[in-house]
């Protein structure tokens, strides 16, 4: 990864935007920048990227090493322990910017109070503003690395799932099978920082679109649904499919063929230009021509790379359009409360002649226990 270049692709968006600089704190901005990873603390670690100087980097002394260590050269406040010192490292790393009401930039949904308020704390003249739309801007079209890291992530969730599935059995519980699901992802080689927790939901549970894995037990008759993922040096897959535990109510069934062509109507949509809501629009008039739209309760898709849920996202109403290098989830459902829900999910990435799916795993309904 060429962190160098992404800051200088920085830059260039900070002065589009009349931003002074960008603050990130620990997480997937500042890995995508830096290289660095972590952990989001009492001890607050914040990077600031300007439009014209170095990057410069609030950390604790004891990090001091790693920071050193980056590839990227950045200019470092470090701080010790005594009551104190984080904030004289912010004023220290904010001196010298202009008191001429340009603004700085921030991470709307990772900038925690305790960041904000060292950040005002160290330099009351500027002004501090999300800065949204420039992150989705910067991460958006992933390049060749990261889309084989994608892919990557991918190959190892699908063969967790075949070596998972043969372990399934009636009886045994929604949080027993997300263990052993988890145990294959490891072995698959995932890094241990799985995307998210995997959602394994039986029967009532599965009209519940992040259901919690629990103690109900798989029983003849239901469906399940397991919405699981993995991590490849950083960048994530995210999949869901949903299975028949036994015979079915033939209504069930009926219901899956509905979202298994409405998950193929949403990635032949796929395309540079497409706007996102007509990736949308395009699986949901399949579940409502078939009576089922109030039951489709959430969006189409969403992006995934360094994180499970980025831009693009794929809703109803949303204006932006697909671009080359964009990667997302195609994932319509529908759930019937009280009886069971059913999602298919996919990751796909825009090309230049349309739009291409990362995962192969079957999508029609296999019969599993």
């Amino acid at each position: 990864m060429d962190h160098q270049k992404r800051i200088e692709r920085l830059s260039k968006l900070l002065r589009a935007e009349g931003l002074e600089a960008l603050a990130v704190l620990p997480g997937p901005n500042l890995v995508y920048l830096t290289g660095l990873s972590f952990h989001l603390m009492e001890r607050p670690v914040v990077g600031l990227f300007t439009a014209s100087a170095p990057p410069r980097l609030v950390v604790p002394e004891f990090e001091r090493p790693k920071a050193e260590a980056a590839e990227v050269r950045m200019e470092l406040f470090p701080y010790g322990e005594q009551e104190g010192a984080s904030l004289s490292a912010f004023q220290a790393a904010l001196s010298g910017m202009p008191a001429d009401g340009r603004a700085v930039g921030v991470e709307p949904l990772r900038a925690r109070f305790h960041e904000l308020g060292l950040l005002q704390a160290g330099s009351p003249q500027t002004r501090f503003v999300s800065a949204a739309s420039l992150l989705a801007s910067l991460r958006m079209a992933k390049d060749s690395a990261e889309l084989a890291a994608i892919r990557r992530a991918v190959e190892i969730a699908q063969q967790a799932l075949d070596q998972a599935l043969p372990l399934i059995r009636l009886g045994m519980t929604e949080q027993e099978l997300a263990s052993e699901l988890t145990v294959q992802l490891l072995r698959a080689g995932s890094e241990p920082e799985i995307p998210f927790s995997p959602i394994v939901a039986t029967g009532a549970n599965s009209a519940h679109p992040h259901a919690i894995p629990g103690d109900r037990r798989l029983a003849a008759g239901e469906l399940l649904i397991i919405d699981w993922g993995a991590t490849a040096s950083g960048y994530i897959s995210d999949l869901t499919r949903t299975f028949a535990v036994g015979e079915i109510d033939p209504e069930l069934a009926e219901v899956h063929r509905v979202v298994e062509q409405a998950n193929a109507a949403g990635r032949q949509a796929v395309g540079p230009g497409v706007p996102c809501g007509e990736v949308d629009r395009a699986a949901r008039m399949v579940i409502a021509s078939a009576g089922y739209g109030e039951f489709f309760l959430h969006r189409t898709g969403h992006g995934i790379g360094l994180e499970a849920h980025e831009p693009p996202f794929i809703r109803d109403g949303e204006t932006a359009r697909l671009e080359p290098g964009m990667t997302f989830t195609v994932e319509p459902g529908i759930y019937l409360a009280g009886r069971g829900g059913v999602r298919v999910e996919d990751n796909l990435v825009v090309t230049a002649q349309g739009g291409s799916s990362l995962t192969s795993t079957p999508r029609e309904l296999r019969v599993v226990g």
